[in-house]
């Protein structure tokens, strides 16, 4: 039988039944923050210091009206990295590898983004779709091509999650291929594809984390541009 190297993104079903759901509520149950404690320990400590540090450079240059965004945003963030980072662990499951996960995540925010600039500054928001200063017979042309980029852009939040994240696990999954393949022939060889294996999976696990946050970031450029 040919193994096919796509079958490690295919949804886990049990009784016909999709776990995606029971996927993404796995993050919830991990993050947990609150604490019956007079201090917190070492690792909540941490953990709270690294999250606020991302965030105030993810909001840094937000107006008042987008620092509102900021619970829900540090939510996407915490809820990306740990569905990114626990998908390299065995016998576990990426959702944001499914193209449909990550359009659901990123086509409401976007559309948001796009309503509250249309409901408190539509003079604004509508003055994005011409650059100041565009001859008159290119003004239709123009505004054709800035609402064309204004509405892929959801699908270019998805696809670039999507894509590096599948990038990564296909090359894992070959390099953890050439291991056993050479295994039986020559332990050189092996040691050396293991020890690249190792390394890739420490750079796999940078790239979960900064696909987190450039993906959080991106949506804080496009509130800043209606905010």
């Amino acid at each position: 039988m040919t193994l096919n190297l796509f079958d490690q993104f295919n949804t886990p079903q049990l009784f016909n039944t999709s776990l995606l759901p029971a996927i993404l509520l796995l993050p919830i149950m991990i993050v947990q923050i609150k604490t019956y404690r007079l201090k917190n320990n070492r690792l909540t400590t941490i953990y709270t210091w690294l999250i606020k540090k991302t965030m105030k450079t993810i909001m840094v240059k937000m107006p008042p009206l987008g620092q509102k965004w900021t619970p829900m945003l540090t939510a996407l963030v915490l809820l990306l990295a740990t569905m990114n980072t626990t998908g390299l662990l065995p016998y576990t499951f990426t959702p944001t590898t499914q193209l449909s996960t990550t359009l659901a995540l990123a086509a409401p925010l976007w559309l948001a983004t796009v309503m509250t600039g249309m409901r408190n500054f539509p003079s604004r928001s509508l003055a994005h779709l011409l650059p100041e200063g565009t001859p008159t017979p290119l003004i239709p042309i123009l505004i054709f091509i800035e609402t064309a980029s204004l509405l892929i852009r959801p699908l270019a939040l998805g696809v670039r999650l999507t894509a590096n994240l599948t990038a990564g696990h296909l090359l894992l999954q070959l390099v953890s291929l050439a291991i056993m393949a050479t295994m039986s022939t020559t332990m050189a060889a092996s040691a050396f594809t293991a020890t690249l294996l190792v390394l890739l999976t420490i750079l796999e696990m940078a790239v979960a984390l900064i696909q987190a946050y450039v993906f959080a970031l991106l949506i804080t450029l496009y509130l800043q541009e209606n905010a």
